[in-house]
């Protein structure tokens, strides 16, 4: 039986629905917070220059390299009932991130934890969208050797972000594969999470010329690889498909392969991780996105055809509610004190 996950928030009318969150003053939460602070964080709260700030107040140098050549990298997890989930894959693709942009930070992989624990802690909120982030920082006076630079660490947390609204949820997204190519991985390394997105926000804008919810992005062998912050799976040819290359290796998307391999075993349907063509993409009996901000997302719509009988499926039934279902499982959470 198909158990129901948990409802996207109460503002279904907006373009991004939140979650509902619980809120509490700012308070002792890290060297440097203020401290009895009886002001509450509306939203959210962030880990800035040592400290830990209102979201408001949260800034960063403009000379930072970050903010001038797009040179970080980030993770995002999230926060579900005072819980992370899957919080130690996220440190981990962090980690892997900054050794690949050869940066290093003065503070360690459990310092890092805490600080994020921090953030959510400060913030108040039950359910959060909490993201880590490493810039190359600031070049000295004159330089553009990134040699030069000394690497910045920044945090924040902010009420939990869904890609999808209720009502899209339930009816499935509309999406447009773009004509607009995903930069090359021998460009841009997409195994590192960053902010070249330009591609993607022109996909974006391409989609919603083309009246659809979001966007699918294709590489130079115009295979399917992935949206605007988001994984994409079918059920085609038997299989559970996933692009393979071109991609970030997401944790929702890991999550999701890890529950196809088990309901495979009972279905006798096969996960691979291979090329998917536009046309097996639309051809499939089924889509679905994966994403931190969401989780599993049909697809019951693309270029204006039906995915399937326009409907989400059963298998993207099945996965989304053995996901949600994770989330209570303290294998794979860790709780916000």
């Amino acid at each position: 039986m198909v158990m129901e996950p948990p409802t996207p928030g109460g503002n279904s009318g907006a373009s991004v629905a939140r979650g509902a969150s619980e809120r509490a003053p700012i308070g002792s939460a890290s060297e440097g917070a203020a401290s009895g602070n009886a002001n509450v964080v509306t939203a959210g709260a962030a880990y800035i220059g040592g400290k830990i700030v209102p979201i408001s107040e949260a800034v960063i140098p403009i000379l930072d390299l970050g903010f001038l050549h797009s040179d970080a990298t980030y993770d995002v997890a999230h926060v579900w009932r005072g819980r992370f989930f899957r919080l130690g894959d996220h440190l981990d693709r962090f980690e892997r991130g900054m050794k690949k942009l050869r940066m290093s930070l003065p503070i360690d992989r459990e310092e890092i934890r805490r600080i994020l624990h921090d953030c959510v802690r400060a913030s108040g909120l039950a359910n959060a969208y909490v993201e880590m982030i490493c810039t190359r920082g600031m070049a000295a006076p004159g330089s553009r050797d990134p040699r030069d630079c000394v690497n910045q660490f920044y945090a924040f947390a902010v009420p939990f972000a869904w890609i999808a609204t209720p009502e899209q949820q339930e009816q499935g997204l509309s999406v447009h594969v773009s004509r607009v190519q995903r930069i090359a991985p021998e460009s841009v390394d997409p195994t590192v999470k960053n902010y070249h997105w330009l591609d993607l926000v022109q996909g974006l804008f391409d989609a919603y010329d083309h009246d659809a919810e979001t966007a699918l992005l294709s590489d130079a062998d115009g295979n399917v690889v992935e949206g605007p912050g988001f994984n994409v799976f079918a059920v085609t040819a038997g299989a559970l498909v996933t692009p393979k290359a071109g991609v970030l290796k997401g944790v929702t998307r890991k999550t999701a392969l890890e529950i196809g391999a088990e309901l495979g075993a009972e279905l006798d349907l096969p996960v691979e991780e291979r090329a998917l063509s536009y046309d097996e993409l639309v051809e499939a009996n089924e889509v679905f996105v994966t994403s931190t901000a969401g989780g599993i997302m049909p697809v019951c719509a693309i270029d204006g055809r039906p995915v399937g009988a326009g409907v989400p499926g059963p298998v993207t039934e099945e996965i989304k509610s053995r996901y949600w279902l994770m989330h209570d499982d303290p294998w794979y959470f860790e709780q916000v004190d």
